[in-house]
């Protein structure tokens, strides 16, 4: 739908942020975000100075009739943070952050990336679950139920969010915890972008760091045999204080690897024991013993750095494609057939890991937040990653082939936060047994379905 140029006139003289048209120079810097693989042309690109802006962007979207897109942090693999002859609502500008070391409670506005939260927390010896990449946007991490190296100690992300300020699908300012709008606050945490634009969220925070032992052992790949299952019942025996994830790739040029390693097929475990390091160090001596390692980096460091550390891997403008299951064990012939997939990588940039979860993420019943997996013990992310778009097809046949012969035996629920759009027909998978209650919700709050640039739940 073409814009009444009078409204956009009249939009632009209120709107106290950046407002690109395609007409507009920067307009298609705006429109870049994470996976190459996305190129969408939005007719408006409101970049948010204030909440106030948030609103005004929404009612504008109403009053034009126009799809509403949501970014943060612009990472989200299926691309909800852009949408095509629609309205961008971009928070990138929006990172405020206020800590209360008394009280462990911090909050950030909804533009800030966990690096962002981290080095305000941190600051303070103080940290809540987030995920590992520190350029990740904090609110479509959060929305999707969130996880990383602190979550078998302190839970989910969003097992942690406190609050929540949201602009809903009427361009009104609310605020939302467990006395006010609970509904919408329980929906908020796993029910992704679906019911309002959040402008700020509060989290409860712990102690951790600020340094923390953490690091890589590397193994080589015909040694998975062995480490695979070693790693899987180490996990199920480990204290909540200790993750292990497991990384099956090709070597990147890592400076503790002799160079004749570097681009050969490898089996890594990236691990962080969120306690006294001095604990730590005797836990980790089995870890050694798995197989034979290539090298390895382990040792005391911050925990900033560590939340940095795959950065480099996950830089942006590389083309992306994943395809992710949940898993509650992972028989032999799982880890055989992921074995066999490493060993033809279709590109040098192109993993599968299993990030291990249980422990705190495992305690809350599955009606207790939007996020409903809680039987999860292993979440296995097929990560293609590429370069060139000529090798688009080799590179997403081989992640949608392993996903394909891994599906047997996955749990029949998915990690929202990892799903493509072209995955539609997984929504419910995503959602589980939570999917009417959100549906119930959804027309709540936005009955017209404004909000559908996404993992969509309809409004019931």
């Amino acid at each position: 739908m073409s814009l009444i140029g009078h409204s956009l006139k009249s939009f632009k003289q209120t709107f106290q942020g950046d407002v690109f048209t395609p007409q507009d120079e920067g307009y298609n810097e705006a429109r870049q975000i994470w996976n190459a693989m996305i190129d969408k042309h939005p007719a408006v690109i409101a970049r948010c100075a204030t909440v106030d802006d948030v609103s005004l962007a929404v009612k504008f979207a109403v009053q034009q009739d126009l799809p509403i897109a949501i970014r943060s942090g612009g990472h989200n693999i299926a691309g909800s943070a852009l949408c095509d002859d629609g309205l961008v609502v971009d928070l990138s500008r929006m990172k405020a952050t206020h800590v209360d070391p008394v009280t462990r409670r911090g909050s950030i506005q909804s533009g800030g990336t966990l690096g962002d939260f981290d080095a305000a927390t941190q600051a303070h010896g103080l940290a809540t679950p987030l995920g590992i990449n520190s350029t990740t946007g904090i609110a479509g991490l959060t929305l999707g139920g969130g996880f990383g190296w602190l979550s078998r100690k302190y839970g989910m992300t969003v097992d942690n969010l406190l609050s929540a300020d949201v602009v809903t699908a009427e361009g009104e300012k609310i605020h939302t915890d467990e006395s006010n709008h609970p509904d919408l606050f329980w929906a908020l945490r796993g029910g992704g972008g679906n019911f309002g634009i959040v402008t700020r969220f509060e989290y409860q925070l712990h102690p951790v760091g600020p340094n923390v032992l953490a690091g890589l052992i590397v193994y080589p790949l015909e040694q998975a045999p062995s480490v695979l299952p070693k790693f899987r019942d180490f996990m199920l025996e480990a204290p909540d204080e200790l993750t292990v994830w497991t990384v099956l790739r090709k070597a990147p040029p890592l400076p503790f690897l002799d160079e004749s390693v570097h681009g050969t097929d490898i089996v890594v475990l990236a691990l962080c024991y969120a306690d006294d390091p001095a604990k730590g160090e005797p836990l980790l001596e089995p870890l050694r013993t798995f197989g034979h390692p290539l090298g390895e980096y382990v040792g005391v460091q911050p925990y900033t750095d560590w939340q940095k550390a795959f950065d480099p891997l996950l830089t942006p403008g590389a083309r992306n494609y994943w395809k992710s299951n949940n898993f509650t064990q992972l028989p032999a012939e799982l880890l055989d057939i992921s074995i066999d997939a490493a060993s033809t990588l279709p590109s040098d940039e192109c993993e599968i890991f299993y990030a291990a979860l249980g422990g705190a993420t495992s305690e809350p019943a599955p009606e207790a937040t939007a996020y409903a997996h809680r039987d999860t013990r292993f979440v296995m992310n097929v990560h293609a990653r590429w370069q060139n778009p000529e090798d688009d097809e080799r590179c997403i046949t081989w992640a949608r082939n392993l996903f394909a012969r891994t599906a047997p035996f996955a749990s029949g629920s998915v990690y929202l936060n990892f799903m493509t759009a072209e995955e539609i027909d997984r929504t419910r998978n995503a959602y589980g047994p939570n999917y009417e209650r959100l549906s119930q919700i959804k027309k709540k709050y936005d009955p017209h379905n404004r909000f559908r640039v996404n993992l969509n739940i309809q409004p019931a």
